[in-house]
């Protein structure tokens, strides 16, 4: 690929890049075999939350809606956890393990020449630590953040931000995620998206808007982005 036609490439991190289901691993000291389900249940409110806010424009950051989302999965589920327990468990979330396919994946589309950025609903902060932890930092040109805008994905104003950040043409960029609500809003936003399907089972929201592409693992990337391939 030649300098003046780098693709842009921006990666979702939590539940892309990430795995937030990770986290049942640290639930299950506290709340044995009840993990998964609670797991589930607080990455289902963390986002619920995230949209609440975005739609009322009462924003705080992802950091609060975890939060909350914890607590509301406490309760819901009948786990009485203290408050260091939960500030534990929310530290473990600051360290969630990478997908075994993302360093290959990542280094395949790098090698290309494409330019890299991490775009998360995570402050520049809480995710720069995540990826350090998980030793992907050094591949991201920068990290875009919707903390910048006050607002969460798929708001389009998020969408918006990431171009002017990255200083790329609508046409040229390409996200990259394991979350569906967030392939659909950057298309709508004007951007091609693709999505990683990694659970063979998982459904796509059956809507007017279908992923420009779809792949089952990152290091499949290479193969569906035009001429690059």
């Amino acid at each position: 690929m030649s300098p003046e036609s780098r693709m842009t490439l921006a990666f979702d991190v939590y539940g892309t890049l990430v795995d937030t289901a990770g986290i049942a691993q640290a639930l299950a000291g506290y709340v044995g075999d009840l993990a998964p389900s609670l797991a589930q249940l607080w990455r289902d409110k963390q986002l619920e939350y995230s949209f609440r806010r975005g739609l009322m424009q009462r924003y705080a950051d992802f950091a609060v809606c975890t939060r909350d989302a914890l607590d509301y999965a406490c309760a819901s589920l009948g786990a009485d956890l203290t408050g260091t327990e939960k500030g534990a468990l929310l530290q473990a979330y600051r360290a969630l393990p990478a997908f075994a396919d993302v360093e290959q994946g990542l280094q395949a589309v790098k090698t290309l020449g494409c330019r890299l950025f991490a775009f998360s609903n995570g402050t520049p902060d809480e995710v720069d630590a995540l990826l350090k932890h998980a030793n992907l930092r050094h591949h991201f040109e920068a990290i875009v953040s919707v903390d910048e805008v006050g607002s969460f994905k798929p708001d389009p104003a998020v969408y918006a931000r990431l171009l002017q950040r990255t200083n790329s043409a609508a046409a040229e960029t390409w996200l990259v995620s394991g979350n569906p609500f967030d392939v659909i809003g950057a298309i709508a936003a004007g951007l091609q998206a693709v999505w990683l399907k990694r659970d063979p089972q998982a459904v796509f929201d059956p809507w007017e808007i279908q992923p420009s592409a779809t792949i089952s693992r990152l290091d499949e990337l290479p193969l569906v982005l035009p001429g690059v391939s």
